[in-house]
């Protein structure tokens, strides 16, 4: 049974911002001459990463809200050059765009269990879909999305 997680976006104001920083890195490793993946670096490795790559995704909290997802396809541990232990998350670099779901800030990441986590638009139906992204934060924020 596939399990997410939940991380904080730090420094995107929207999944605009996300993906169009999804696009930059991508380019930026093409033009390099490097494998075109996208991967995000945490300092833990999660213990149930077996569950995690089965079908699980990174659910971003953007701005307070749940709002996006990435496939996660492969957990790869490493020891930085400071001999620390870390990990990749490597994901799919396709952004899905969630029902919004209000979450409070925390440190690291979270495992998200499948009944927790809000629905792809696409597949929702939600109301809404067509928002600008400062009135869904507003209408967020009040509960009505």
């Amino acid at each position: 049974m596939a399990l997410h997680l939940l991380k904080l976006c730090v420094g995107a104001e929207s999944v605009e911002d996300q993906r169009d920083w999804i696009e930059r890195r991508l380019a930026m490793a093409v033009a390099a001459a490097q494998t075109p993946e996208q991967i995000h670096t945490t300092r833990m490795v999660p213990k149930r990463a077996a569950e995690l790559v089965d079908g699980g995704s990174l659910y971003w909290v953007i701005k307070g809200n749940i709002q996006a997802r990435q496939r996660l396809l492969e957990i790869r541990p490493f020891t930085d050059a400071d001999g620390i232990s870390r990990c990749h998350l490597v994901l799919e670099p396709v952004l899905h765009e969630t029902s919004w779901a209000p979450r409070r800030p925390f440190q690291g990441w979270r495992y998200l269990d499948p009944k927790d986590a809000p629905p792809d638009l696409a597949a929702s139906g939600a109301d809404g879909e067509d928002l600008p992204p400062e009135l869904k934060r507003e209408l967020a924020g009040l509960g009505l999305l």
